[in-house]
């Protein structure tokens, strides 16, 4: 049997979706993939599955509409080509042609305080920025916060179940087998954080609520400076 031929570039460039292929247009004048997921409102992830999953058939007007306004109309602000990708975008549709349920990017608080937002390894790579909301609503509302971070066994200064880690919440020591380790830090019965404190920090890091939480880690002698965090937590509550 005779080898089988090897994909060029040009093939790979052949195989391209329409949203990849418009992607491809507008970081050629300078956006990067993280601009044009913040134009279309929805996680960078997405931009990258429009090549490798051939997602963003939903998304072709709203970015046909965002080049035209860049190559044609000068508009470079993000604000602006958000706003014009906003009034192009439309909800992907099942098999059976009704419209497709999509999750949700803002985090639900209850009237009583009570929140969670959760984000795994791909968010955390992007900042966790899905908790960014939450953190902001509930400093707004003066509420207190609690996070639980999950790291490799390794990376915590303290061993498991120290009281000068988390005190008085041993049992929220949860071991994985892949030798990481959830711990969490506040509760309701030790007080928590304040939020607002919480949302500045957030703020000072640029948003990024990975390396804000990172940051008060390593500042209260937690974990390693080397450290990285998998999962994270935030969970919030009314102060009594």
């Amino acid at each position: 049997m005779p080898p089988r031929k090897r994909r060029t570039s040009a093939d790979t460039q052949v195989e391209r979706n329409e949203a990849a292929q418009l992607a491809d247009q507008l970081q050629a004048v300078g956006y990067t993939k993280r601009n044009i997921a913040r134009i279309i409102n929805r996680d960078p992830s997405l931009v990258s599955q429009f090549y490798t999953k051939n997602k963003g058939a939903a998304f072709v007007p709203a970015l046909q509409h965002v080049l035209a306004a860049v190559q044609s109309g000068g508009i470079t602000d993000l604000t602006e080509l958000a706003d014009i990708a906003r009034r192009h975008t439309t909800r992907r549709t099942t098999a059976s042609g009704a419209q497709a349920r999509v999750r949700g990017k803002a985090v639900l608080i209850t009237p009583t305080g009570s929140g969670t937002g959760r984000v795994g390894a791909q968010a955390i790579a992007s900042g966790s920025s899905r908790l960014r909301p939450l953190i902001a609503e509930a400093a707004r509302r003066g509420l207190r916060l609690a996070f639980t971070v999950r790291l490799a066994k390794t990376a915590y200064v303290h061993p498991s179940g120290s009281r000068t880690d988390s005190p008085g919440i041993r049992r929220d020591v949860i071991q994985r087998a892949d030798h990481t380790e959830e711990r969490s830090y506040g509760s309701s019965a030790t007080g928590g954080h304040d939020a607002a404190g919480f949302a500045r920090r957030v703020d000072s890091a640029g948003g990024d609520v990975t390396a804000a939480v990172h940051q008060w880690l390593v500042e209260t002698g937690r974990i390693r400076p080397d450290a990285h965090i998998t999962h994270l937590e935030v969970r919030t509550w009314q102060p009594r």
